[in-house]
């Protein structure tokens, strides 16, 4: 399935991932217990690797050992069960990271940051120390800061190496904090990134920090962000909370033509033809019906007056106002619900966050509960919302990637976002009569912006039933075949081919 440089038919390929969703069910017996999700990442690495493995290739996995995530308890085990789940465990392609620091975690991460030092530390220890001479890839696929010294590792190795960008966190630790945990960097220390260039490694080894997203990115043979807009922001500068080194390492890999940015894809699971998360399943033949009755449940779910007739935009992201732009729905909250009173225009957040809180007051100063509800983030009324609502809020200031935008045309709610990153991506404004688009676009980032957008989604709105149900029939069968794991699989493959095939440089 994927050439390599040497001839070798369908090379090895291990994905180091601290977090998963699921594992296809050939890769081992014990696959389907195998769940530990903080994030998107967890998502996207499982629909990575079952596309992988669908299209054939040799792909392996390495996860920490997450005994009490996986509902395992080993100590409860007698002899004979403790063989069958050992057994279960050495299948050939997924491999679990042993350390004490996994067996008795409640959740991926911590807010500690000592602990989550410790964590990646002994992660990439086993990783390092065990799974790569046992698996002996023909080239890794590592992802974010938690795995940022693999790639150096494989640098002295002469293995190709491939470092995903989820987002821009990184953590700085000396060399000698790292040795310490088990790792010998002595071996590979001359291609990681350091806080300022190494003299050499005894002067560096206890008073100059590794950063490890930079390492990362430093060492690896080939990057990729997960928004071929947002590479090219990082690149132009666009982002002033990007630190310069980081920047300056993208760029250095963007330049020699080893960056490239390949879109994230919502899990198969998320089609209202088979969400059983929902109330009422349709699909993209005459969707508008089968919306209303879970708009009803959905309302009533909320506390929303029950009314199929209103339009209602959802927020299902986080309401985080660095990135998400929650604030700018707060400024224009009060002012877009009295303008189409008379729609009877609803606004539901499904969604946590520290700005919560926000709307919570403006909903209780106005008194407009039955206009706008405000609920904890619960994945059951978050599937319902996608299928209920006729918008989804999206007004990121920056955004690496993002799947709310890509879930909610599939289920016909149309994305109202701002012209940046991933959202620039994967939605393109409307235009009915070109049967063109599939939500709204601003690119002004600012209350008035947002506004905007929100008219022209409501001009929408009042069009006829049948020419607004044509579009978004369209939008559905559209945004169904292009954010899939499939092509989102190929275009790794891809990177995997001209990483295996060109020369490797040391």
């Amino acid at each position: 399935m994927i050439s390599h440089r040497k001839g070798k038919k369908n090379p090895k390929v291990l994905i180091v991932t601290p977090e998963i969703t699921y594992l296809p069910d050939g890769m081992g017996n014990m696959s389907n217990r195998l769940k530990a999700k903080a994030g998107g990442l967890a998502d996207v690495s499982a629909s990575l690797v079952s596309a992988l493995y669908r299209l054939g290739a040799d792909v392996h996995v390495a996860l920490p050992h997450y005994r009490r995530m996986f509902n395992i308890d080993v100590g409860r085990l007698i002899n004979s069960e403790l063989r069958v789940y050992l057994s279960n465990l050495s299948n050939k392609r997924v491999h679990l990271a042993e350390d004490r620091a996994f067996y008795y975690r409640d959740t991926v991460y911590s807010n500690y940051s000592e602990d989550s030092f410790k964590f990646a530390l002994a992660f990439q220890r086993e990783v390092i120390n065990n799974i790569i001479p046992s698996v002996n890839p023909d080239l890794i696929h590592c992802n974010d800061w938690m795995t940022g010294l693999i790639p150096a590792h494989a640098r002295r190795l002469g293995i190709p190496c491939l470092f995903t960008l989820h987002n821009i966190h990184t953590q700085k630790l000396s060399l000698e904090y790292i040795e310490d945990r088990g790792i010998d960097g002595a071996e590979f220390w001359e291609y990681l990134y350091f806080e300022r260039p190494p003299a050499n490694y005894e002067e560096s080894r206890s008073h100059n920090a590794v950063d490890l997203l930079t390492s990362g990115i430093f060492a690896s043979h080939f990057i990729n962000t997960v928004s071929p807009t947002f590479l090219k922001e990082i690149c132009d500068g666009m982002h002033d909370f990007i630190p310069a080194h980081i920047r300056n390492e993208i760029i250095a890999k963007n330049v020699s033509g080893c960056a490239c940015g390949i879109l994230n894809a919502p899990d198969d699971s998320m089609d209202p033809a088979i969400d059983r998360k929902i109330f009422c399943n349709y699909n993209y033949e005459k969707p508008l019906l089968a919306k209303r009755k879970n708009k009803e449940e959905f309302q009533r779910r909320t506390g929303l007056r029950v009314d199929p007739k209103a339009p209602i935009l959802f927020w299902p992201s986080r309401l985080d106002p660095v990135q998400k732009g929650c604030q700018l729905l707060a400024e224009v909250m009060y002012h877009v619900v009295s303008k189409y009173w008379k729609e009877g225009l609803q606004i539901a957040i499904v969604a946590n966050g520290s700005a919560q809180n926000w709307f919570h007051d403006i909903a209780r100063f106005h008194d407009m509960y039955d206009r706008v509800a405000v609920c904890d983030f619960d994945e059951k009324l978050s599937h319902l919302g996608y299928a209920a609502c006729d918008f989804m809020l999206m007004p990121s200031l920056f955004e690496p990637c993002g799947l709310p935008q890509m879930v909610s045309p599939i289920y016909g709610t149309l994305p109202i976002v701002t012209d940046t990153g991933g959202l620039h991506d994967t939605v393109r404004h409307l235009d009915v009569e070109n049967n063109t688009g599939n939500g709204f676009v601003f690119k002004t980032y600012d209350s008035g912006g947002l506004s905007w957008a929100i008219d022209q989604a409501m001009r929408f709105y009042k069009l006829p039933q049948n020419r607004k149900e044509a579009q978004i029939s369209r939008i559905m069968q559209e945004s169904k075949a292009e954010f899939t794991h499939e092509n989102t699989a190929h275009k790794y493959i891809d990177i995997y081919e001209n990483m295996l095939c060109r020369p490797l440089v040391r």
